[in-house]
Formats: C-alpha cells, structure tokens, sequence
C-alpha cells in the first residue's frame, strides 16, 4: 500500500517542499518588518556550498546545517546593513547580493585539491522514527517516514504565526513592517527589530541551502538550486504573508517539481523540461496576479511599509 503512486508522490512533494518552506518562513519574517529580500536564490547557494563543505569534511550533516544557517545570517547581515542602515534601495541590495551569492557559490564549490563536486555525499540524517512506524501503512511514511528537519520546519511554521499574531514583539513587528514612526513613537527600535528579522531570514534561508545539499540531493553542483530563492519570494505573497499558508503553499509546489517522479511511475510521456518549468510558471501567474491588483496585494496582507527605508528625522 506504501508504495502506491499517490503516497509516493505525497513524500516528495513533503521532501522537495521543505526547502520552500525554510525560506517563505523566514523571508515572512523579514518583509513583516518591512524588509524585502531579493538575495534569496544567493543565500540559498551560499548555505548549500558551505554547508555541504561543512558536512563533507566532518561526516556531519548537522554541522553542515549549521554551518549553512551561519553563512546566511552572514548574508542577510550585509543586506541588513545596506536596507536599514545605510537605506540603500532593498532591490538593488538584494539583487547585488544575489549576484555575489551565485558567484561565490560556484567559486567555493571549485576551489580545493578535491573540489567539492566530484566528493561523495555525506552521513545523512537518518530516520526520527523507528522501522516499525514508518511501515505503517499510509500514514507511517506521509507522517513518520521524514528526516527530522521536516519536523522541525512544522515547528517553525507554528512558531513563525504564534511569534507574529500572538506575542507582543511579534505585535512589534508588523506595526514596524506596516507603519515604522508609529511604532517608533511607540518605544520600539525600528532599526532593531529589521535587523533582528532579516537575519532570521537569512539564517533559514541557508539552512534551506544546506538542507539542499546536504540532505535532499547529498551533493553540490554549481547553481543546482533551480531558482528555489525566487519562488519562494513568490511564495510569501502568494500565502499572504502568513507561515501556515506558505506551508501548504510550498507542499503544492513541491508537488509540482515532483511531477517528473509521478508522471514516470504513472509511464506517462511527458517531456521532463516541461514539468520543470511548471512551478515557475505558476509562481509567475501568482506574481502577475498579485502585482497587477494592489488592492488584492493589501488584502492578501502586504505589510504597508514593505521596501520603504525608515527615516527617523523625516517623520
């Protein structure tokens, strides 16, 4: 029963959306704050190399992990610097910062008398439940059958939306990302608080690089992310801002890369190419959507401030 088409593709859709999932989270964060983020697809790259060089020389993929999530607030903290303090336009920092993150990346990964694309793959991190329950049927591999950062991108998640909607800093935040001299007036550092965010962005974000690599592929290839970054961007406009949706969000997603998987147990003939350019073709439907309606964009939860550099002087 495990090994129907439907439960199959179920897991790999999980699997491939846990990425997504690890930088929607964390780029709601940042733009609840009124950061946008253009780096990701960098930061991405950024955390798969390094984290997959931390796990191959230690045997540890957690290491690796950490390793990642590091280099990503490392990231995340140079566009802190640019969008906050200096208020450089976020766009143009985030997408120098993109192209230094694809470049650096394919560098690293080139760099070394044994380059990190021809070393084998590392320790993975093994099942969280033992054989007995992964077996069960239908629900064993859907529920139990995952690595343990699956689970730890659901406690995020919850995490994420009890942190934004139901605590006081997290109430902090979004007055920053929707109205910042209000809640300047108010006694919150608004300076704090965006850089608080955008690195816990970064920090996932890399860590959804390192998962990459380390984890879901167990090798490195030069700019072998797809474009996960963008969609991702995409993603949180498309679940509104919130973490539970961009969690469902992501699973769709997630689905769809893994329709070349469905379609060959299913021996349905369909080029491979063209089922890859699938997720990105709704991402530019969802994109082209949203961007052309900005009432649809507030209703969906826009954060007002979102991209503007916060002046204390000026308000």
């Amino acid at each position: 029963m495990n090994d129907t088409v439907l439960i199959l593709s179920t897991v790999a859709a999980i699997a491939s959306g846990t990425t997504l999932v690890l930088v929607s989270v964390g780029e709601i964060l940042a733009e609840r704050a009124g950061v946008m983020n253009l780096s990701l697809e960098g930061m991405v790259l950024m955390g798969a190399v390094t984290g997959f060089w931390g796990a191959s020389a230690t045997d540890n993929p957690w290491i690796g992990l950490v390793v990642a999530m590091i280099v990503g607030v490392a990231v995340s903290f140079v566009h802190a610097v640019l969008a906050v303090s200096f208020r450089v336009n976020q766009i143009v920092s985030g997408l120098a910062l993109f192209i230094l993150g694809t470049g650096l990346s394919a560098y690293i990964g080139e760099i070394g008398d044994t380059p990190l694309i021809r070393r084998p793959p590392p320790r993975d991190l093994g099942s969280v439940f033992p054989e007995a329950i992964t077996d069960l049927p239908v629900v064993g591999p859907v529920l139990f059958g995952h690595d343990a950062l699956v689970y730890i991108s659901w406690l995020l998640v919850a995490g994420a939306s009890f942190y934004l909607f139901r605590t006081r800093r997290g109430l902090a935040a979004r007055a920053v990302g929707e109205d910042p001299a209000t809640a300047d007036a108010a006694g919150v550092s608004v300076a704090l608080t965006r850089y608080v965010h955008v690195l816990a962005g970064g920090a996932l974000a890399g860590l959804a690089g390192g998962y990459l690599s380390v984890v879901l592929i167990g090798a490195w290839q030069q700019g072998f992310s797809g474009g996960l970054g963008w969609i991702a961007f995409a993603m949180v406009a498309f679940s509104g801002w919130r973490p539970w949706r961009a969690l469902f969000a992501s699973y769709i997603f997630g689905g769809l890369s893994s329709l070349g998987l469905t379609f060959q147990l299913l021996d349905v003939p369909i080029p491979s190419d063209f089922l890859l350019m699938m997720p990105f073709v709704f991402t530019f439907l969802a994109l082209v959507l949203i961007t052309s309606n900005p009432r649809l964009s507030r209703k969906l939860g826009a954060p007002a401030a979102l991209s503007i550099p916060f002046r204390r002087e000026s308000r």
